[in-house]
Formats: C-alpha cells, sequence, structure tokens
C-alpha cells in the first residue's frame, strides 16, 4: 500500500505543475562498445519527463555543459577556460533525444565534427505483449518485444508509473520502460531511480554559445543526410577543424615548438581509433526497422 501511494504521489505531482517541474529517471547502460569484444561497459544516462514532453541524454552531457557554463563565466576574468575541471568526464553518446506527448515521432539530435544536426524519426515500434511478469527493481513489470533497427528487443515496462515513454528511442507501452535492451546482449536500459528537476532545458549552454559564434551549422535534416554526413565524419573526423584553421590569416606567427600538422595528425590518428574501437552502434546500419 505504502508503495503504491508513493507511485500515485510522485505521478500527481508531475501533473500538477506541469512545465514548472520535471521528474528524471536514471537508467544504467551496459553495452559492448566493440562487436568484436566481450568486453561491457556502464553509463548513466536520464530521461526528463514533464507533462508535455521528455528528454533522453547522457548524464555526463549534463554534466560537462553546467561545467563549461560555469568555466565561461570565470574565463571572463581570467581570460582563458580551465579545461582541467572537466576531467576525465568523457561520453561516447553525446546525442539527444526529444519526444513530445502524446508521441508520435522522436527527434534525435548531435553534433557530427563541430556542428549540430537534428533529424525526425517514427521508429514504428510493433509491441507484442507477454502476459510474463516480474520485478524489475521496485516496480512491477510486464515484458514486450519488438524488433527495431536490425535488433530484437525485450523490454519490460510499469503500469505503476503510466508515461508511454522509456530510454533512447523507445515508447509506446501502457507504462515507463523501466528495463530494455536486444536479445544479444549488446545493449541495455535498467531503471535505477528518479529525482526532481526544475525544468527540461531547451537546449544545452555549449550549443547555444556555439550557435552565437556563427562559425558552427545547426540544422534540421533527413536521418538518411545524417547517416551520409557521419560516415564522411569517420572518413575524416577533422574536416571541420582543418576548414576552420584554414581561415586563419597567413601573417599568424605560432610558436616555433608548435607544430599545427603534427599535432592535427595526431588528434586525427586518435579519433580514428576512438571510432574503430567503438563500432557497435545501437542501431545497425541499414536496418531502420
Amino acid at each position: 500500500m505504502k508503495k503504491i501511494l508513493q507511485t500515485a504521489l510522485t505521478v500527481i505531482v508531475i501533473l500538477i505543475n506541469g512545465q514548472s517541474t520535471a521528474t528524471r529517471f536514471f537508467y544504467e547502460l551496459t553495452y559492448k562498445p566493440n562487436k568484436d569484444s566481450a568486453k561491457l561497459e556502464k553509463e548513466m544516462m536520464v530521461l526528463d519527463i514533464d507533462q508535455n514532453r521528455s528528454l533522453y541524454q547522457s548524464y555526463k552531457n549534463i554534466q560537462i555543459d553546467s561545467i563549461a557554463s560555469v568555466m565561461i563565466k570565470e574565463s571572463s576574468n581570467t581570460g582563458f577556460p580551465d579545461f582541467k575541471k572537466i576531467g576525465n568526464r568523457r561520453t561516447q553518446f553525446t546525442h539527444q533525444i526529444s519526444k513530445r506527448y502524446p508521441i508520435r515521432e522522436v527527434l534525435y539530435k548531435d553534433h557530427i565534427s563541430m556542428d549540430y544536426y537534428s533529424y525526425r524519426e517514427n521508429p514504428e515500434l510493433v509491441w507484442k505483449i507477454s502476459d510474463e511478469k516480474q520485478k524489475i527493481g521496485t516496480y512491477n513489470a510486464q515484458k514486450a518485444i519488438a524488433d527495431f533497427a536490425g535488433r530484437k528487443w525485450i523490454a519490460w515496462f510499469t503500469t505503476e508509473i503510466p508515461f508511454p515513454d522509456g530510454p533512447y528511442k523507445f515508447y509506446g507501452l501502457p507504462g515507463l520502460i523501466v528495463k530494455v535492451g536486444d536479445e544479444a546482449g549488446n545493449y541495455s536500459w535498467e531503471l535505477k531511480g528518479n529525482g526532481k528537476i526544475d525544468q527540461i532545458a531547451e537546449a544545452s549552454f555549449v550549443e547555444g554559445l556555439m550557435s552565437k559564434t556563427g562559425l558552427f551549422v545547426s540544422k534540421e535534416i533527413t536521418k538518411e543526410k545524417f547517416t551520409e554526413k557521419y560516415e564522411q565524419y569517420k572518413k575524416d573526423p577533422l574536416a571541420g577543424m582543418k576548414q576552420m584553421l584554414g581561415q586563419i590569416p597567413s601573417d599568424v606567427k605560432l610558436s616555433d615548438e608548435f607544430s599545427l600538422s603534427k599535432e592535427m595528425r595526431a588528434a586525427e590518428k586518435q579519433m580514428k581509433e576512438n571510432l574503430a574501437r567503438n563500432n557497435n552502434s545501437i542501431e545497425l546500419p541499414g536496418r531502420n526497422k
């Protein structure tokens, strides 16, 4: 009875407060970054939900953006941002996924090189709900199965939190998805907790700052075009940086100890190695359903 009352109160508070407050659901993502390796890694993701929409992203994205905001403000006095404050906060998941209620599509946004792009998609998730039930964390959950993007996904949803939503692009079940993973064990999200936040941010501080400079693109395109641009990025990950550096006046002098071409080659090598190590994408290439 206590658990039912807690759940009911959580939902009532969300509905009453509307856009003024939101609930942040924390999902632990366990994933296999390399398709040829059995090694698994973990990262905390968040799904922010209010009365009208949801926003999914890596929790590290939020932390980095918050630190960047402080760094930029402090740099107005010191003259240069202290990048050491970011520390080892790095993520392989820089994308954000928005859903508007009632959900008819998802808006996927990510940066490719120096630019931000987004695309809209209806994942066409056709769930087969099973009679099988089990306890996932503190919630009574029910099983559902769907094929999406070349993988078979097994989800567990709870009607105790009546939002037809879930992490990543998953949605469309009669309750919040508390656990979902593909049958082969490449990716799995599990709800670990929740808390209140003031509101869902429309855009990150870094994205807004970059847009104001006029040097970076922020554009909505098709998913096909997005995939094409990402494939080009993998072949030449520093193309955008090279273009920017090409705009530096020829009379600008650099330190004799600094070799720009050497630094660029080293950075390009490191980026290509990282892309090669993380070659097991959530969605299989060429498989939209």
